[in-house]
């Protein structure tokens, strides 16, 4: 590829050595590239050559371009899920690691006991760049509702209330005033970082009173155990939490909007045959979920 030598290189001698052409064709070919991107391209530094912001955007873009040819291209070959031994990987919540993954697994090691599932923390930057963000991974598993790409729905599950077992404010059930008074455990409370849950309950004109905003629902008991705090779980996480012996689930007193759990991914692996049969395998996984009655589906 011209352009990734030229920027590699930064010299049109040494990236027409490397590409075996003439250096007045690599002229030509970046006068071209120049005047496409309407950009320099190579900025002279004294003796030197340095990438303009532009082209160390495009570098980094053509690694991944590169990435993506040679999975479509592997894909091509004559996929055999019983023999792959790919690392697919997603990037997950918590939650999707501890309710999803679990089962995700199990279909994975059955149907391609030689591949390997990689799980990658969920990151602020990753939602907010996404699609981009990405490309070279398989997915991402999250809600509906924070960006748009190429998805499978996958299954829904709804919110419930979760208090210690020794709260001394709250009886059998937890009433509207309490969620205006009780301080609260929140999982993600920031511009980027939230619940739908939580942001449902602002526009029903409740303002929780949050005393401790928490990156993990796995944390949850721990932060609740002896206190008379409450927090927002989803119901699937939080009936495996509630076997701690340190909290116990509550019903809201108001309805709150559903989880819809989807995968997501770059429209780049649209047509991969590998990525499509890996999404088969995560949608029979959230089929697995929904048969227990944990979840519902979509």
């Amino acid at each position: 590829m011209p352009l990734r030598a030229l920027l590699e290189e930064k010299s049109v001698s040494r990236a027409a050595e490397r590409l075996r052409v003439s250096q007045p064709s690599l002229s030509a070919a970046l006068a071209k590239l120049r005047l496409h991107f309407d950009d320099p391209l190579l900025d002279r530094r004294g003796r030197r050559y340095e990438l303009t912001p532009l082209a160390a955007q495009l570098l980094e873009h053509s690694y991944s371009a590169e990435l993506s040819l040679e999975r479509l291209f592997g894909a091509l070959s004559n996929f055999d899920p019983a023999s792959t031994e790919r690392e697919f990987s997603l990037f997950v919540t918590d939650y999707g690691a501890a309710v999803l993954a679990p089962v995700l697994i199990r279909e994975l090691a059955a149907q391609a006991p030689k591949a390997r599932l990689r799980l990658n923390n969920m990151l602020s930057d990753t939602v907010v760049r996404a699609p981009d963000s990405i490309r070279d991974y398989d997915g991402l598993v999250m809600p509906h509702g924070f960006f748009h790409s190429s998805n499978l729905d996958l299954f829904r599950d709804r919110w419930l209330c979760m208090v210690s077992i020794d709260n001394t404010e709250v009886a059998s059930e937890l009433t509207l005033d309490q969620l205006s008074t009780l301080a609260w455990v929140f999982t993600y409370d920031s511009p980027t970082e939230y619940t739908l849950a939580a942001k449902h309950l602002g526009l029903l004109g409740i303002e929780p009173r949050v005393e401790v905003v928490a990156p993990s629902f796995l944390a949850l008991p721990f932060l609740l155990a002896g206190t008379n705090r409450v927090a927002l779980v989803q119901q699937s996480l939080g009936l495996k939490l509630a076997t701690t012996g340190l909290v116990r689930l509550l019903e809201s007193p108001i309805p709150l909007v559903e989880i819809q759990e989807a995968m997501w991914w770059h429209q780049v692996h649209d047509l991969n045959p590998e990525h499509m049969w890996f999404r088969s395998v995560v949608g029979a996984a959230a089929q697995r979920l929904i048969e227990s009655g944990d979840v519902k589906p979509i």
